[in-house]
């Protein structure tokens, strides 16, 4: 499946991606919307259920549900993939803020938590990016799967380990 070139530059050089709408049953249309990267993060609060926060904010984690998605909605949720590790890895994303304050501080380990909350984010949303494309005829996409799914198991595992603890989001516009 291709999608236009200036769609996936826009998304990504806005920073934009998605929060849910209603849909009828058995159609195409889309199920997301686009937002800011700050919008739809889940980096902030407490550890623990990163995997059930992201679930909420990308609707469309169900496989029955993914022969029909739109394109719009697949372009969306590869954004927020891309938005994801861009925000770990940028300048001034999650590697950055964790360096400044010093990984064995109270700080530190509140943007290490909100870190490994991102990175469930960017990982769920690559996982069903991969699972969208496979159920949509990209039957190559499906080689990616098992090494996204066992990285999401392990981030999952690690925010699960962090329970009760503080995460803090940075603030990030995402760029290309």
């Amino acid at each position: 499946m291709h999608f236009s070139a200036p769609l996936a530059v826009f998304l990504s050089l806005t920073g934009t991606l998605a929060l849910p709408t209603k849909r009828a049953t058995g159609t195409s249309a889309a199920v997301l919307t686009v937002q800011t990267y700050d919008d739809f993060s889940v980096s902030s609060g407490v550890a623990g259920n990163a995997l059930a926060e992201v679930n909420a904010k990308f609707p469309v984690h169900r496989p029955k549900q993914f022969r029909r998605l739109a394109a719009s909605d697949l372009a969306i949720i590869a954004s927020a993939a891309q938005l994801g590790e861009q925000a770990e890895t940028a300048t001034g994303g999650f590697n950055d803020a964790v360096a400044a304050a010093g990984q064995t501080t109270a700080a530190g380990t509140a943007l290490q938590n909100g870190k490994i909350k991102n990175k469930v984010l960017k990982l769920q949303t690559d996982v069903m990016r991969i699972q969208i494309e496979v159920a949509q005829g990209n039957a190559a996409a499906g080689s990616q799967l098992a090494a996204q799914q066992a990285k999401l198991a392990t981030n999952v595992a690690l925010d699960k380990a962090a329970a009760g603890q503080t995460a803090t989001a940075i603030n990030f516009a995402g760029s290309d």
